[in-house]
């Protein structure tokens, strides 16, 4: 019975049960951190671009099509420019310009087999149920990142450097916040990992002559495959097929011509389709998205350029362009890549350039890690828009956090270079320093974690109950304008306009033209701009000058504004004027 015992207790510390046991522990401590962060820093969605892809996905998911209950002017611009003055009536299904397809199809199969509650009413609402399952997904897809992260880490390092860098990415309360938001960028850490895994491969067989050469074609093919889909999951993704391409044309063996190649015919297969469905509808092929550019610029700023009805294209120039490029370079620079990944063991990275490997494997990789920094840099630079602003650090905007994993890899190898350096008088404490080094690095999730406990709903602006309500009056194909139309989309499963950026003339060539509008309603989203700046010195057709200052100050809508009729109970706060009373509505003003 003892030496059975013995026996046991041998595989449990280094026998086969050894790492199975350790791997538990270690999923086991990950899924506690989750759990705690859920508990202790929950926040509803607050990105744009999360109720926008998730109402998509529920509209693919209930048989809807590509279609959006999100209008933006803009989007009706580029679809009426394409259709040469067709006939155009907004009550109808609207495609889909601004989303990549990946991300949205990905929550519609999700939608499709979880239980999702889309209504609030009859209950004491706390939490949106179908926002904790698209959570749920996020937070899975983490920790099949991290097993990634530690198995490439092991591949190309070894297991110290494993170990500690998958504490490191449990560690960054960044990350956390992203698997919570809704958006796609959990992802797109998946994706990016996949890459890093197949163009590991390819350069070993590349130096190695293995595997054997039938096989590189299509992994290479794989590659393009990937990047298609990390492109069709976020199109900026797309810019890292440059670094992708010089990886596989310089490092890649005597194939290298033939691999850059299927790696290039793959990814614009994959493209092709979508490409030409934009095509189809716009004549543009990537729809709404080239047009980041022009946006927050000096003559499109904030989200004018997306509200707007019939923007002027030609306003923009090549000076005001360099000059959002240089404005977005500064803040890149000085507070984005320091911290990029919310980890300090960035600045390790940073550091460790000076470092020569040993290992041309890994200075190979570094370099393409490096490549596509800077790329992305660039890119982020000249995309960025009012999205970016909306929710600092957690939106679809911040595209350096993509490479956070394996900047997170380097950084700890470089710690470890530093460590070998120290003489320490026992290996035992070598741990000690180490669980120091991670400690230290988790401290801003720490930090996130304990009290004031932070706000678990987006509010202002976005109240789900309230949102349900309000979409509830309304009837049939009737339509709604709104400076939040993704919350009413998500929350209210209603179509909305967003307000576009002037009062007239483009409120009244909606309304008479491409649909009635029957209800109005905007948040303190609109109402809680700059007094001076927005109100008083505003654009001279825009909504705060022209309608929001009379209606607010003197208490009555214009008289030529044909909603009139708002309930009492949401001002001041918020503001709601539909053409006719609505059943349950309080009148008043």
């Amino acid at each position: 019975m003892s030496l059975h015992i013995q026996d046991i207790i041998h595989k449990l510390e280094e026998g086969p049960w050894a790492r199975y046991i350790i791997w538990l522990l270690a999923t086991g401590s990950a899924l506690a951190v989750a759990l705690l962060f859920d508990f202790l820093a929950y926040r509803s969605f607050s990105n744009v671009e999360s109720m926008d892809a998730a109402q998509l996905a529920r509209n693919i998911a209930q048989g809807r099509g590509y279609t959006t209950y999100v209008i933006r002017p803009f989007s009706v611009f580029l679809l009426r420019q394409h259709q040469a003055g067709a006939r155009m009536d907004l009550r109808d299904p609207q495609p889909d310009l601004t989303n990549p397809p990946v991300y949205p199809c990905l929550l519609a199969g999700l939608m499709k087999i979880a239980p999702m509650r889309y209504s609030v009413a009859g209950v004491t609402f706390s939490r949106y149920t179908p926002e904790l399952i698209i959570m749920a997904m996020n937070q899975i897809l983490f920790l099949v990142v991290g097993f990634l992260v530690f198995k490439w880490a092991q591949r190309l390092f070894d297991r110290a450097v494993a170990w500690v860098s998958i504490m490191v990415l449990f560690g960054s309360g960044l990350l956390w916040k992203f698997t919570v938001s809704g958006l796609s960028t959990i992802v797109l850490l998946f994706i990016f990992m996949l890459l890093a895994w197949c163009l590991a491969i390819l350069e070993k067989a590349g130096r190695e002559e293995q595997p054997p050469k039938k096989w590189r074609i299509p992994l290479a093919a794989l590659v393009g495959v990937i990047m298609g889909v990390g492109t069709l999951t976020r199109y900026s993704f797309g810019w890292l097929l440059i670094p992708v391409l010089f990886f596989l044309a310089v490092f890649c063996g005597r194939q290298r011509v033939y691999t850059t190649l299927a790696a290039m015919t793959a990814f614009g297969i994959v493209l092709a389709p979508w490409m030409a469905r934009n095509y189809s509808l716009t004549g543009k092929p990537f729809g709404t998205a080239p047009f980041s550019v022009m946006a927050t610029t000096h003559h499109f700023p904030a989200d004018t350029l997306e509200r707007s009805l019939r923007p002027d294209l030609s306003q923009p120039t090549l000076t005001h362009y360099l000059r959002k490029f240089s404005t977005n370079m500064k803040t890149i620079v000085q507070n984005d890549l320091p911290k990029f990944g919310g980890s300090w063991v960035s600045a390790f990275f940073l550091a460790g350039l000076i470092v020569p490997f040993n290992n041309l494997t890994l200075g190979r990789f570094r370099f393409f890690l490096l490549l596509c920094l800077l790329v992305l840099i660039v890119a982020q630079a000249f995309g960025q828009t009012h999205l970016a602003g909306e929710v600092p650090d957690v939106n679809s905007e911040n595209l350096l956090v993509i490479l956070a994993p394996l900047v997170f890899i380097y950084g700890v190898s470089f710690y470890f270079v530093l460590l070998e350096q120290i003489t320490i008088p026992f290996p035992q404490l070598r741990y000690s320093v180490t669980g120091i080094f991670v400690a230290v690095l988790s401290l801003p999730l720490v930090l996130t974690l304990l009290p004031p406990k932070p706000p678990m709903h987006a509010y202002p602006p976005y109240w789900p109950p309230i949102i349900q309500d309000i979409s509830g009056w309304m009837k049939g194909k009737e339509m709604m304008m709104s400076d939040i139309p993704w919350g009413i989309a998500w929350y209210g499963q209603r179509p909305c306009i967003w307000l576009t950026a002037s009062y007239k003339p483009d409120f009244y060539e909606i309304n008479d033209f491409l649909s009635p509008i029957s209800a109005w309603y905007v948040t303190r989203r609109t109402i809680d701009k700059s007094f001076y700046s927005e109100w008083i010195k505003g654009a001279d057709n825009g909504w705060e000058k022209n309608f929001l200052l009379q209606t607010l100050t003197r208490r009555e809508v214009p008289t030529e504004f044909p909603l009139r009729v708002t309930p009492g109970n949401l001002w001041p706060e918020q503001l709601y004027l539909t053409d006719s009373p609505r059943r349950y509505m309080r009148p008043g003003l």
